[in-house]
């Protein structure tokens, strides 16, 4: 319950200020973040600060990066309407910063053996620009620009873990859920997509693109220590391996109740 309380540390509004693109609400503001916005050409009002000009989000999450108020990850994210339409792109690392809410896939690669489930897990490299060394999925990644979840699955199943297209394929969608949290680098509004894929014994990822250092295999049963014991693994790993805990029966009763309630 400490890893879902920590995911979900903050309440919207929270003294926090509207951000609207044209008609669109789609963010959460500091209200000191206001006074820079409306030098770069938003305007303010009372309960929030607006850009007229969706199309004008780029340039100005561009100017903020320059002025030092994020670090710029030069990857575009889609940025959507209460309804889902995509209205802008803006970079990855102003989603915080701006409290845009973003989407991101998570998949659970499970190998059965006679002694029971096995995962998949990865150590995050050691030049992380987030939770650096902490334990991470197989295979985990934001949905970027022009992409749907299982688009990104598929890319990022390759660029992660070298798993070819006809294995990530069959991975299943086990659903999703969302948090709100306040962490160093801002507002995260995020959804993740689940998915489990079932590996053959034999095979074995292997890092291709150096955001991981290396790969473990280990019981589900171990798995399950370290999550309740430790801050060992990334903040949301720990909320998508709770479902899973709860899916493969090791939590179970009032306990998995209470847990699957609080995930939402």
């Amino acid at each position: 319950m400490r890893h879902i309380q920590a995911c979900n540390n903050t309440t919207l509004p929270g003294g926090r200020l509207r951000f609207v693109l044209g008609e669109h609400p789609v963010g959460w503001l500091w209200p000191a973040l206001a006074e820079p916005l409306t030098a770069l050409g938003a305007r303010q009002a009372a309960d929030g600060v607006t850009l007229d000009d969706p199309a004008a989000l780029p340039d100005l999450a561009r100017r903020l990066a320059a002025a030092g108020y994020y670090r710029w990850r030069d990857e575009a994210f889609d940025v959507r309407s209460e309804a889902g339409a995509v209205i802008a792109q803006v970079d990855r690392g102003a989603l915080p910063l701006l409290g845009l809410a973003a989407a991101g896939v998570h998949l659970n690669g499970l190998v059965q053996r006679p002694d029971g489930l096995h995962v998949w897990l990865g150590r995050r490299a050691a030049d992380k620009l987030l939770d650096p060394g902490k334990l991470d999925h197989i295979v985990a990644g934001g949905v970027s620009a022009g992409l749907d979840p299982a688009q990104t699955l598929a890319k990022e199943a390759a660029e992660e873990a070298a798993l070819p297209e006809e294995l990530s394929r069959t991975a299943t969608l086990q659903g999703r859920f969302s948090y709100n949290m306040e962490r160093p680098e801002g507002l995260r509004r995020d959804v993740l997509y689940v998915y489990d894929l079932l590996l053959p014994d034999d095979f074995e990822p292997s890092p291709a693109d150096g955001e991981v250092e290396h790969f473990e295999l280990w019981p589900l049963a171990k798995v399950f220590e370290k999550v309740r014991d430790t801050d060992a693994f990334k903040f949301n790993v720990n909320l998508v391996l709770i479902d899973l805990f709860i899916r493969f029966g090791l939590v179970q009763g009032d306990d998995a109740r209470l847990l699957r309630q609080a995930l939402g």
